[in-house]
């Protein structure tokens, strides 16, 4: 059940559908510069990227470009990746507060929502003594690569839902060996579409980091007479009813 204590901070959800990496990388600087003037509330954006290989600080990128496909270096941890099709990548905004200013927590957290996620669909997740991430028996099904500016959040996390996984291949994907990359579709029946696992990743992140979704938006109160209606129309008064 999602959060609903309204004393909760409030987490608002963008789901962005497939994009392309660098308008997403962009968005995110700016949802984070926002955040830090305290414009905006704490923001987890959902998104399909286009075929990409990204490349954490101190990665080499010559070995991420035998992949053939667009390469960017950003300011998360962690080596080369890849995002593209199939994969649900989550993108959390979160101002931590004291308490969780600590970024082995926050990443042991990021790890709790795909355990938790994959629990729901009867598949027992687990973390690998000294890496990040989340595995499905022997092999890797979610990666993990986060920053971190004045305690606010970005980068994220990928799961591999219907990835593509022949385009691990021509790297060493989190400084692995490729082989080790597997997707929950190989483990599970599933529909192709990416949505269910959006709404279980909004449900956790609320849970794990203690948050709650926006209040819905009031009911548009009903026209009174003589307004004008849905149709244009002015309202009419109700009369009273006629003998029975």
């Amino acid at each position: 059940m999602f959060a609903d204590d309204p004393n909760l901070p409030v987490l608002e959800v963008m789901r962005l559908g497939r994009r392309g990496y660098e308008e997403t990388h962009a968005l995110q600087q700016e949802l984070v510069e926002k955040r830090l003037k305290g414009e905006i509330t704490d923001t987890l954006i959902l998104v399909e990227h286009d075929p990409v290989v990204t490349v954490g600080r101190g990665a080499d990128r010559a070995a991420a470009e035998a992949a053939g496909l667009p390469v960017f270096e950003v300011e998360r941890g962690g080596e080369a990746t890849y995002h593209g099709p199939g994969q649900v990548v989550a993108y959390p905004i979160l101002a931590l507060p004291e308490g969780r200013r600590d970024l082995h927590r926050y990443m042991r957290d990021l790890e709790e929502v795909v355990i938790r996620v994959l629990d729901e669909l009867e598949l027992a997740g687990r973390r690998e003594e000294g890496k990040t991430g989340v595995w499905l028996g022997e092999r890797k099904v979610a990666s993990i690569g986060v920053a971190v500016r004045r305690w606010v959040t970005w980068h994220g996390l990928a799961l591999n839902v219907h990835t593509d996984l022949e385009a691990f291949q021509p790297f060493r994907p989190c400084g692995l060996d490729p082989g080790v990359m597997t997707r929950v579709a190989d483990f599970v029946a599933l529909p192709p579409a990416t949505i269910l696992f959006e709404v279980l990743l909004v449900k956790h992140v609320l849970e794990v980091f203690g948050l709650r979704l926006p209040d819905p938006p009031a009911p548009p109160s009903a026209p009174g007479p003589g307004e004008l209606g849905p149709d244009g129309f002015p309202v009419l008064p109700l009369l009273p009813d006629g003998p029975g």
